[in-house]
């Protein structure tokens, strides 16, 4: 073999074994109990696209992860205390109808989700179940 042909073996296998990584990041976090798919983005400025992603409830908190990326931990992280839903809209977006553009609030900070009326209701009930010491609300 030239020194050619082993470069692009060496960047075919690595190309195909971050692909490989990446696959399987996607299968567990979205094999995790508690985990749903649900896209993400700031709510300034508008217009911006979302970006697809994982969530997944922990203790306290709503942990949410890029779609696409080989980041071991997640990518924004919600306080449950400290996050309220402000409103919800549903999409019309022809390829799936059965979408919800969720507006929350998280440390004064604006932000939106998008999230299946299955994960919607998860959401509120997982809000609203919080303890008595921590406050969190559903408008």
């Amino acid at each position: 073999m030239t020194i050619l042909e082993l470069v692009v073996v060496a960047a075919l296998l690595v190309v195909l074994g971050t692909l490989g990584l990446g696959v399987s990041r996607l299968r567990t976090l979205s094999g995790r109990v508690g985990s749903f798919v649900c896209g993400a983005r700031p709510a300034e400025p508008p217009g911006r696209a979302v970006v697809a992603g994982i969530a997944q409830y922990g203790a306290g908190r709503l942990d949410w992860w890029r779609s696409w990326s080989l980041a071991p931990r997640p990518t924004r992280s919600w306080q449950r205390s400290e996050m309220v839903v402000t409103g919800r809209v549903p999409l019309a977006n022809p390829g799936r109808p059965d979408l919800y553009l969720v507006r929350c609030t998280h440390r004064g900070v604006d932000f939106e989700l998008t999230m299946s009326p299955d994960a919607y209701a998860g959401l509120t009930s997982w809000l609203e179940s919080a303890p008595p010491s921590a406050i969190s609300r559903v408008i």
